[in-house]
């Protein structure tokens, strides 16, 4: 069994689970889903990923990144594999101070898992809390408050932006993302014209928050390095 010698590095840890969950019909199916998400994104980013995307409980599983940069293309792609199933998610950027399993993400402890389950937990209260800006993403980051938070701020505009998207918008944003090409490969996919699809990408403010995604994983990635120094 592998196993990897943490020493002073900093990793991201991600702690997940699903919306609503006893709410929800065929749970053994979407669990199944989960299963076969997880597998492709374990084997797609096998270089950054330190310990690998394990379902630690029915409705959560966790994972720890040697990486930053792949953050948000994961969460992002467990959020669109998976819809319209919701997640919610804690990010933890820290030591980890236990040696990492590098095939199950189980048993390791250090600030980045209690960050990534403070997140989770804060993300639960929220929405309980009619006054407070809602989410489903919230980062800790290790000796670094003020970081911290303006990505959790920002986490919470992109949630009131994604908020709004309807169900089609849902569908050509995630086509799009997945195809990583042109509108009009989207379009003839779907059976539509290119205009409809610009149309739906402009309304749902698509660019801003695909942008805005990338900044997130920068910003990410150079805390994990500046920590490494």
């Amino acid at each position: 069994m592998e196993r990897i010698d943490v020493r002073n590095q900093r990793y991201v840890a991600i702690i997940a689970d699903i919306m609503h969950s006893r709410e929800l019909e065929k749970r053994a199916e979407i669990q199944v889903k989960l299963q076969m998400t997880l597998d492709a994104i374990n084997k797609r980013y096998a270089k950054d990923i330190a310990s690998k995307f394990t379902i630690t409980l029915g409705d959560e599983f966790q994972g720890v990144l040697q990486a930053g940069l792949p953050t948000m293309k994961i969460i992002e792609t467990i959020q669109s594999e998976m819809s319209p199933i919701q997640f919610r998610f804690g990010i933890g950027v820290g030591r980890i101070t236990t040696e990492i399993n590098a095939e199950i993400s189980l048993g390791a402890d250090g600030p980045a898992y209690h960050l990534a389950r403070d997140g989770i937990n804060e993300v639960k209260n929220l929405e309980s809390k009619k006054t407070e800006p809602k989410t489903n993403i919230l980062i800790g980051i290790e000796e670094d408050p003020d970081t911290e938070k303006t990505l959790n701020t920002i986490f919470t505009l992109l949630w009131a932006v994604k908020s709004t998207w309807t169900e089609r918008q849902h569908q050509i944003v995630a086509l799009y993302q997945e195809l990583q090409g042109t509108q009009r490969e989207v379009a003839d996919q779907l059976g539509i014209g290119q205009s409809s699809v610009q149309k739906s990408l402009s309304n749902a403010h698509f660019f801003t928050y695909r942008d805005t995604l990338a900044f997130l994983a920068g910003e990410i990635n150079k805390t994990l390095e500046e920590g490494d120094d």
